[in-house]
């Protein structure tokens, strides 16, 4: 199957090739035609599938085809949604990517950030809009954006915008839209509360349903570290001392931790940078440049900040904390192994991580077992019962990361 093949117009299929896309992913080979057809769509897709290029190609067709039968003033005829400024950067690139050769202006608004240059290409006129829920009501507020010609409705990471508080946000917007439109409705994950906002917003819809949240990607080597937390910080030294060439990606699960892990790397001589909730729009997007370009091969980031990291060839996600949510673990790993190449994710867990894991394992299906990844004298003590229970591959701790003196055993 090629994209041609899914009667793409030969605009967008230009930038493809451009792109060097020429087939399609699973997803976008299923949701582009009944989008094309004008259907709602329900989406349930993980990171790193295609889902973004599944809504911006056969949106961006439909939206140039009418505005040939038609050219009129340009009004926002396109809202993407989305719980993030660095996912809406990508989303806003993405659009720029296929629909250079179209003719269609696009642009992105997100909080934290002065709003003037988001309001004069506003005033400039939009056809399509990727926007953050805050900023985008503010905005409405102010009377610089309006809902009423709106045809195409993406509602963007579902499950994300509940973890994120955002669903009241969407449920404000929803009487603002037209009732005679398209909506397409993409989540990794459907809890109860999505399954019923999504009945609420879509009509009809076609489900379109690739590699569940609940599985892990084949192409990903997953190793567990167990190790008590004042040793992480020897041990991830040492494994990204060993693995200089690689592009790393590390987990912290709060913003003064991922600070933390970025100042004791720093000091041990390896560059890197940290992005979260607290760092200025203008840092974030400088770290990720940077991260992308390659002039910065290690980022530590939070869960939110890392969810607009999108690159190819991410070759170690290292989970240096737990997430507290099990389907996050699976939305972590799969920054790496994307686009058909493989990929390492490696997990630290103290003992007081380790109900984390089951619940981990429980999500998977995976049958776990244990091994010894440590001298006994430091290995965090698990429960016996629980000793055969981690699915995970299992690797010794390197020779080289020493333990830390007194520290109490658990």
């Amino acid at each position: 199957m090629t994209f041609k093949e899914l009667e793409i117009i030969e605009p967008i299929l230009k930038a493809l090739h451009e792109k060097g896309y020429e087939n399609p992913t699973p997803i976008q080979e299923q949701a582009i035609p009944p989008v094309l057809s004008n259907n709602d769509l329900l989406g349930l897709a993980q990171t790193g599938t295609g889902k973004t290029a599944a809504f911006a190609i056969p949106v961006i067709q439909q939206l140039h085809q009418q505005r040939k039968a038609a050219s009129k003033k340009r009004e926002i005829q396109a809202l993407i949604l989305t719980p993030t400024r660095e996912l809406a950067i990508q989303i806003d690139e993405c659009f720029n990517d296929y629909g250079k050769y179209t003719g269609l202006r696009h642009t992105v608004i997100f909080g934290g950030v002065n709003q003037s240059s988001q309001v004069e290409q506003l005033k400039r006129g939009v056809d399509i809009l990727i926007a953050t829920p805050g900023r985008l009501l503010d905005l409405m507020n102010q009377k610089y954006v309006t809902l009423n010609h709106i045809r195409h409705f993406i509602l963007d990471e579902a499950d994300r915008m509940l973890d994120m508080g955002f669903i009241h946000d969407i449920k404000r917007l929803l009487p603002l839209l037209p009732k005679q439109r398209q909506t397409l409705f993409f989540s990794a994950t459907m809890p109860e509360a999505i399954s019923t906002l999504s009945k609420t917003i879509l009509h009809n819809p076609v489900r379109v349903e690739v590699t569940p949240a609940s599985s892990v990607v084949d192409a990903i080597e997953q190793r567990l570290y167990f190790v008590e937390k004042p040793q992480k910080s020897d041990l991830l030294t040492d494994i990204l001392g060993k693995e200089k060439e690689k592009t790393a990606l590390v987990f912290s699960r709060t913003k003064h931790g991922a600070d933390k892990i970025a100042r004791a790397l720093n000091k041990r001589g390896i560059g890197c940078e940290a992005i979260h909730g607290n760092k200025s729009q203008n840092a974030r997007q400088r770290a990720l440049t940077n991260f992308k370009s390659g002039k910065t091969r290690v980022i530590i980031a939070t869960d939110i900040a890392a969810r607009g990291i999108d690159i190819v060839n991410l070759e170690l996600v290292i989970n240096y904390d737990l997430p507290d949510i099990p389907e996050t673990y699976v939305h972590r790993i799969g920054r790496t192994g994307r686009a058909g190449n493989s990929g390492t994710a490696l997990t630290f867990c103290s003992s007081d991580e380790y109900t984390m894991v089951k619940d981990i394992q429980k999500l998977t299906g995976k049958k776990l077992r244990t091994a010894p990844s440590f001298p006994a004298s430091a290995a965090p003590q698990l429960p016996l019962q629980e000793k055969n229970e981690v699915a995970f591959e299992l690797e010794r701790i390197p020779q080289g990361v020493k333990r830390r003196k007194n520290h109490p055993r658990r």
